[in-house]
């Protein structure tokens, strides 16, 4: 395992500090391995895609609109 340093604003890691009980390497382990996989499925899927680039994004803001609507009503 290697070491890694984050810095975080003053308020935050105040707050952190409020929940000792937590392992905050952890979380962060996680929502590292969590951001990876995630990433992983997008290429995975933008290599295997026909769309365009215009497309993509044209698709994305309907998606967007839509989902919006949806939690907005």
């Amino acid at each position: 395992m290697v070491t890694m340093t984050l810095a975080v604003p003053k308020e935050l890691k105040d707050k952190m500090e409020s929940f000792p009980e937590i392992n905050w390497s952890e979380v962060a382990r996680q929502a590292f391995r969590q951001k990876v996989h995630d990433l992983e499925i997008l290429m995975r899927f933008k290599s295997e895609s026909t769309l365009t680039e215009k497309e993509a994004l044209e698709l994305g803001a309907e998606l967007n609109k839509k989902l919006a609507k949806r939690y907005t009503n």
